[in-house]
């Protein structure tokens, strides 16, 4: 009987897709044990690359004309699992990917057509919207998707508040939203939580623009945002595991869409069968762009390390930059960017060294 290689990386940020970097490992696997059967399970944890990962070729994507994080038009990308399942990463409307470094302003940015587009799958007929967070350019806990869906934020005079985490201090009302006919599902790609020390803000601000004032002033509005909650009744969302994904977006989507807030990875991997591809492999080639300590915490190929492992499986990891981890069979690019073929040299590589094969 011949071995199972199991091929389950997600994407490589900015570069490719979690198809593409399965075939590139699958090809590097085949050179090393050409008579092994090679299963290929792309993977995503809700941001980059859920759509390759869930959808097969050929399916169903629609362009929409949404509002962008500075409110500028982008097109959005839908996707449809089937007729009544419409599903899109929240990037694609609020990504950090849309604007130029010196473009970033978590104070303004928003997730409005975060919003504008779970909107626009309902009109289109979904019933359930599966939304993927993360690689945000936001940190306004979900205010702008509100208003997408009809919501109305204002301050103690009753002025509108400007968009952006930077006004949220200034929030004393929420009300309005329109009757969404539909199950929204939030796929959660961190485990933070709205406030706190190691909250949405301090995490993740700073890599989105903001400097140590902005950072203490979206800090405050996403509590006010907390506090608010809690009067109408939803105070578990300012701690909730998840809720502070894509900038706060995880816990407001839970508020203003009603969204099952979930954790991506563990979505993904149940929609892909991962666990059936798992059970008859020998060898998990997992991967992704930078892999660390932190991304054994809710991420797609922690996930699949953790599972794997718990299988008792062998496996190995394959990224452009490994970080602080011991015990691990893990491969790296030394900090460069790895395209197609260096992704190939790397599995061949890992496979031998994984079976006890000579090297190349």
């Amino acid at each position: 009987m011949s071995d199972v290689i199991l091929v389950a990386p997600a994407a490589f940020k900015g570069t490719l897709g979690p198809r593409q970097v399965a075939e590139a490992i699958s090809a590097g696997a085949r050179r090393a044990v050409p008579s092994a059967a090679v299963l290929q399970c792309p993977i995503s944890d809700g941001g980059d690359g859920l759509l390759d990962a869930v959808l097969p070729p050929g399916s169903l994507r629609e362009h929409l004309r949404v509002t962008g994080p500075l409110g500028e038009p982008v097109s959005g990308e839908l996707g449809w699992i089937d007729a009544e399942t419409a599903i899109f990463e929240s990037a694609t409307a609020c990504g950090i990917a849309l604007l130029e470094p010196d473009q970033l302003d978590p104070l303004r940015a928003t997730t409005r057509g975060v919003g504008e587009m779970v909107w626009e799958a309902v009109e289109r007929g979904a019933r359930t919207v599966v939304v993927g967070l993360g690689g945000s350019a936001t940190v306004d806990g979900g205010t702008g998707a509100a208003r997408g869906l009809g919501w109305s934020l204002r301050d103690a005079s009753g002025t509108a508040l400007p968009e952006g985490g930077g006004s949220l201090v200034q929030l004393a009302v929420l009300d309005g939203g329109w009757a969404l006919e539909a199950r929204v599902v939030a796929l959660a790609d961190v485990t933070t939580a709205l406030v706190g020390p190691q909250g949405a803000a301090p995490l993740f601000a700073p890599q989105k623009g903001a400097g140590v004032e902005g950072v203490k002033l979206l800090s405050r509005g996403l509590e006010r945002l907390g506090d608010l909650m809690a009067r109408h009744g939803r105070a578990e969302l300012a701690t909730v595991p998840g809720g502070g994904a894509a900038g706060g977006l995880g816990a407001g989507l839970a508020f203003f869409a009603k969204a099952q807030l979930i954790a991506g990875a563990e979505w993904v991997l149940s929609r892909v069968g991962f666990d059936a591809a798992l059970a008859n492999a020998q060898l998990v080639i997992t991967g992704e762009g930078s892999f660390d300590r932190t991304s054994l915490v809710g991420k797609a190929s922690g996930e699949v390390v953790r599972r794997a492992q718990a299988a008792k499986k062998k496996v190995a990891v394959i990224a452009g930059r490994v970080e602080g981890l011991i015990g691990l069979h893990a491969l790296d690019g030394e900090g460069k960017v790895l395209d197609a073929r260096g992704l190939t040299v790397l599995a061949e590589r890992a496979v031998r060294q994984a079976f006890g094969l000579p090297a190349a």
